[in-house]
């Protein structure tokens, strides 16, 4: 087994929001719940998409909604993969962490938590 090693002064370099000092200090951002900065290959694709694609998905018979739903499926194959899920349809997308948060309480919640149960957060 190899062990890869962590750059984070290149990794910080593909985050453009981090370029940047706050009070004199190199910024640090660790609200990432609430939202994550993206790097600058993400910026770039969400450029394009916004450019290009933008649509809806799931939801138009058109060419550009055609475009957003493949590359949003083909996105949800990706991470399915990633993550070593059995299938894409196992990858659930969420706004955020309290919809995904209350998304497995109550999916897997309700199947396995019993009364008596104590819960640890």
């Amino acid at each position: 087994m190899t062990t890869a090693t962590l750059d984070p002064v290149r990794i910080r370099r593909e985050f453009p929001t981090l370029d940047q000092s706050v009070n004199g200090h190199p910024l640090v951002y660790l609200d990432n719940a609430a939202t994550s900065q993206k790097p600058r290959a993400v910026l770039d694709a969400l450029g394009a998409y916004y450019e290009n694609d933008n649509s809806n998905v799931h939801r138009g018979i058109h060419e550009l909604s055609r475009r957003a739903t493949v590359a949003y499926e083909e996105s949800r194959a990706k991470v399915a993969s990633w993550v070593g899920a059995t299938e894409p349809a196992e990858i659930v997308w969420t706004r955020g962490t309290t919809e995904a948060i209350n998304l497995v309480s109550t999916a897997w919640g309700l199947n396995n938590v019993r009364e008596g149960d104590e819960i640890l957060i």
